[in-house]
């Protein structure tokens, strides 16, 4: 009798999401190995337009006393998710794209002569904001909430490893090593922050869904091996 196809999950999945990989014969293990924290900030010098890379950035300002002011204005996004998570709380979505370097392209090429304040995390990528201001983008940034590395020790032998974030990515690898699994990433930025680390033999490895969401990851995942 063959050994079961186990997954390994670098957050932890809802129970449907879970469910969709269990109904398709894969065994599945999970841990957080990233938690996020709101961080106390102040809102000064806001701009006309607010820019949102992550969900965590917008649950951040949601407890904040100003907040029907912030809903007063235009809102660029990074991520369907985000969006939503916006319109639920009533913002207006001028713009939304999977990627910040998207984003950063559309707002250079369509709205630069607007004003930007962008609500962002500790570990955020470097792309927005050097974008923005390569383009001479006037921008401002205010960090809202805090990313912290949470390692585990991986003991059981997995065959694909599910990543969501360059975090998560750096995170894995302080207490464990990459063999010969099967790796599938959310996104570009979270497989350049493999393919950094990787071999070349191994970079083939590596699998990047076409519309960066926690479904469609799991999705590929049954997909490959099924």
């Amino acid at each position: 009798m063959t050994n079961p196809t186990t997954i390994l999950s670098t957050k932890t999945l809802s129970p449907i999401q879970k469910q969709e990989l269990v109904k398709a014969t894969l065994q599945v293990i999970e841990a957080d190995f990233i938690k996020t924290e709101n961080a106390s900030f102040e809102i000064k010098n806001l701009n006309k337009n607010l820019i949102f890379t992550s969900q965590n950035a917008v649950l951040s300002i949601l407890q904040h006393p100003k907040i029907d002011e912030l809903k007063q204005k235009n809102v660029f996004c990074v991520g369907l998710k985000t969006k939503e998570l916006l319109n639920e709380n009533g913002f207006t979505v001028e713009a939304y794209t999977g990627y910040a370097e998207d984003l950063a392209e559309i707002i250079t090429l369509v709205y630069s002569d607007e004003s930007f304040t962008f609500f962002s995390g500790n570990l955020r990528k470097v792309t927005l904001p050097e974008m923005l201001t390569e383009n001479e983008i006037k921008f401002n940034e205010i960090k809202v909430y805090d990313t912290i590395l949470t390692p585990h020790k991986i003991s059981d032998k997995v065959d694909g490893i599910l990543f969501f974030s360059p975090s998560a990515v750096t995170s894995y690898l302080k207490k464990n090593t990459l063999v010969n699994e099967k790796l599938f990433c959310i996104g570009n930025t979270t497989a350049d922050a493999l393919r950094a680390v990787l071999s070349e033999t191994k970079i083939k490895n590596i699998k990047i869904v076409y519309q960066p969401s926690v479904e469609n990851v799991i999705e590929q995942v049954i997909e490959y091996y099924i």
